[in-house]
């Protein structure tokens, strides 16, 4: 294969629904190429993408698969990505990398979920979008129900640049009011005839080019005083208004579309090529704020979008080369850790059928194997270059569940196994938790998750349980209490003995500091000798008052005591959870000349703030999620109502772009397989963001129900 300049090369995403015809759609660009012979099918279980068991098992794309093919003298670098947006990171990493992104709609449904979602994807990442209505072939299609659809959602950004002449089983003609001419496709191998459009059609034709010239006119002042001038623009100068337009989110070419039929698919590929997006044209950003134009001349630096794994291979690494060009046998260095690289191998990527190059230019998007320590985001940089590309930055989960092996001793090889299922997707989080003493994995959605444990299972071989996590509680009081306690042991020589009085009182930011106190109608007042304060790991903060006075404990014990209250805020006395925003007052005890020790302090003070913290109205406290639903007007009541049963504060609500998005703050205990209530209660069409708010008390009937079930849970163990 040549290398091809920078200016000659189109990065394009396909984005759509799940049976909208992307993988098809893809097979056939790269048969008009000339990569592959014969055309796969995704019944057949035999094209260049969907390559994988998983997804021939369920006929729908389950990760993004990079494919190119050469036409026109352009190389297309297409992404084909999963039309779930549970598995949305394939789209996100693909925009990375992508300027274009063409959304397939199926002509049979119209607008549907993924539709939405995607669009809103490629506005988010500033992507221009072609829209091409496939399965006009199909005896379901209806043309114009699509038509009618897309100007529901999108408004009047939608623009036909061809339609359909008969549309049905028997399609094989469209009108093209871009060329004004009329296509009449011969066979299902793409061979076509263009033709005059007939008197019949001639006048939808002239109305519907005139809006396309308006709208491209719209875009650009010279080409307004062109058309003021001549009522006219030329072919050319409609395109030009359209790219522009397209860039600014203006405009939303549509055209015919059947790539089981490989009709319509040529003359995509011909306006991407003109209209579309060059990586020359684009600047990428770096970490620190700067932006680095792709130059061909520039010094060589390439950005690592995705990394899978495979079987006899090892690492792959899928890049695009951000400036300069890179060569076979090039050393790179990874400016963030350091690391040396030497790039082996370059490979022109059609999903598993991979065709060595020897040098690829800024623009071009390609893989190497067996790098040594780069991850997904990263840079690597010829010496003395030090660019770091801003990575990408993939949603936050949306489901989140405990993972563990049935079998026990699985349990180091399942970490292993899941930590390289978040290096191949990020969007795959995996944490073991010290507080809640499991391993938490958090996805997209319920399907993405059981996506990762089918392929545990029926690849790896290990069996797992996926269980609703723990809730990661925290305790604190209300209310100032004192206790005290002593350890006294004797078994024999030295024994045991140690006695700790304590105080403890509420914490908050901004509190004023007292020492005197009214416990149980008695006042108290206490003489300060120092103070230590202790930021916890887990939030809040403890306050250490050391009020001894007399010589009752000896300093060297205060450490000790200190040890035994850290621990016991380790595992709070009501539910386990970890303590916070607390004083402690330590005012008084006793020591024995033989048998006091450290030990036997921290026992005494342990159980010294169990018994005070108990008396001093504890309160458990339960994270709280900001959650943000983006949600179709139809449904507004029904997700309203579910939430408010999952114990939820509305807290707003707006309109945007024909969907109501409603805020709220719910607990993160009510939280569990939301996504996929959502999903039924909507018929998939919303979508929803969460993000940790803070930490607020329970209402009294749950902290009951939680102090049962940990009192149950202590006796049972």
């Amino acid at each position: 294969m040549k290398t091809y300049n920078t200016s000659n090369v189109r990065n394009v995403v396909l984005l759509g629904s799940s049976k909208s015809g992307k993988t098809t759609f893809a097979e056939t660009m790269m048969f008009e190429g000339k990569v592959i012979e014969r055309r796969g099918t995704v019944e057949g279980k035999n094209t260049m993408s969907d390559n994988t068991e998983i997804e021939q098992i369920y006929q729908r794309s389950i990760y993004s698969t990079l494919l190119y093919t050469e036409f026109l003298d352009t190389k297309f670098n297409i992404i084909d990505t999963p039309g779930s947006d549970d598995f949305v990171g394939g789209v996100y990493s693909a925009f990375s990398v992508a300027e274009n992104g063409i959304l397939l709609v199926n002509a049979t449904q119209g607008v549907e979920v993924g539709t939405e979602i995607f669009a809103r994807h490629a506005v988010k990442h500033q992507k221009p979008l072609i829209i091409a209505v496939n399965q006009l072939d199909n005896e379901k299609q209806d043309w114009q129900a699509t038509i009618d659809s897309l100007k529901a959602t999108f408004g009047n950004k939608v623009v036909l640049v061809q339609y359909p002449v008969n549309p049905g089983p028997d399609f094989d003609t469209f009108i093209d009011v871009l060329k004004m001419k009329m296509y009449k496709f011969k066979d299902e191998n793409g061979t076509r005839e263009s033709f005059e459009i007939p008197e019949e059609y001639k006048e939808e034709a002239l109305a519907l080019q005139q809006q396309l010239v308006e709208m491209a006119a719209e875009n650009d002042e010279t080409l307004m005083e062109t058309f003021f001038d001549k009522g006219v623009l030329t072919e050319d100068e409609i395109r030009a208004g359209m790219k522009i337009g397209m860039q600014m989110g203006d405009i939303l070419p549509v055209f015919c579309l059947s790539a089981k039929k490989d009709i319509g698919v040529k003359r995509i590929m011909e306006f991407t090529i003109n209209a579309g997006v060059t990586p020359d044209k684009v600047e990428n950003a770096l970490v620190d704020g700067k932006t680095v134009k792709v130059d061909s001349n520039g010094p060589t630096s390439i950005f690592v979008y995705k990394t899978a794994q495979e079987q006899h291979l090892g690492d792959v690494s899928y890049f695009k080369v951000m400036s300069g060009k890179l060569t076979e046998g090039m050393d790179v260095v990874n400016p963030e850790t350091g690391a040396k690289e030497r790039i082996a191998q370059i490979y022109a990527v059609a999903g598993k059928k991979r065709e060595k190059v020897s040098e690829v230019m800024a623009g071009d998007i390609a893989c190497t194997v067996k790098l040594k320590s780069v991850k997904t985001g990263q840079t690597l940089c010829a010496p003395g270059c030090e660019y770091v590309f801003e990575p990408t930055h993939f949603p936050a989960p949306k489901f989140r569940t405990a993972i563990k092996a049935k079998v026990e001793k699985d349990e180091e090889k399942l970490g292993e196994i899941l930590n390289k299922a978040n290096a191949e997707d990020p969007t795959i989080l995996v944490e073991y938790s010290k507080e809640l003493k499991q391993t938490i994995i958090s996805g997209q959605g319920e399907h993405h998750i059981n996506i990762l444990k089918w392929q545990l299972t029926n690849t790896h071989k290990i069996e797992v349980d996926l269980f609703a996590p723990r809730i990661p509680y925290r305790e604190t009081i209300t209310k100032v209490a004192t206790a005290d306690y002593r350890h006294k042991k004797q078994s024999g020589g030295a024994g045991q003995f140690g006695e700790v009085h304590m105080l403890i009182e509420p914490y908050y930011e901004g509190a004023p500091e007292t020492n005197k106190f009214k416990v149980d109608g008695q006042e108290m007042v206490l003489n300060v000798k120092g103070k230590e304060e202790y930021p916890l790991e887990w939030g809040g903060k403890l306050e250490y008052y050391n009020c001894i006075v007399g010589g009752a404990i000896d300093a060297r014990f205060m450490p000790a005591i200190l040890k035994g209250i850290m621990e016991k805020m380790n595992e709070g006395p009501l539910t386990g959870s970890y303590a916070r925003d607390i004083r402690v007052f330590i005012y008084d005890g006793k020591m024995h000349p033989v048998d006091s020790n450290e030990m036997a302090f921290k026992l005494a003070s342990r159980n010294a703030f169990k018994e005070a913290f108990k008396k001093a109205g504890p309160k458990i406290m339960e994270p709280i999620y900001n959650v943000e639903v983006l949600v179709p007007s139809d449904y507004m009541g029904d997700v309203m109502s579910d939430l408010q049963n999952r114990r939820a504060m509305i807290e707003g609500m707006n309109s945007v772009k024909g969907f109501e998005v409603l805020k709220a703050r719910v607990p993160l205990a009510e939280l569990y397989k939301y996504s996929t209530t959502l999903s039924s209660l909507t018929s998939g069409r919303a979508t929803f963001t969460m993000d940790f708010a803070d930490y607020q008390q329970v209402p009294s009937d749950v902290q009951e129900k939680l102090l049962k079930a940990y009192e149950a849970e202590e006796k049972d163990e």
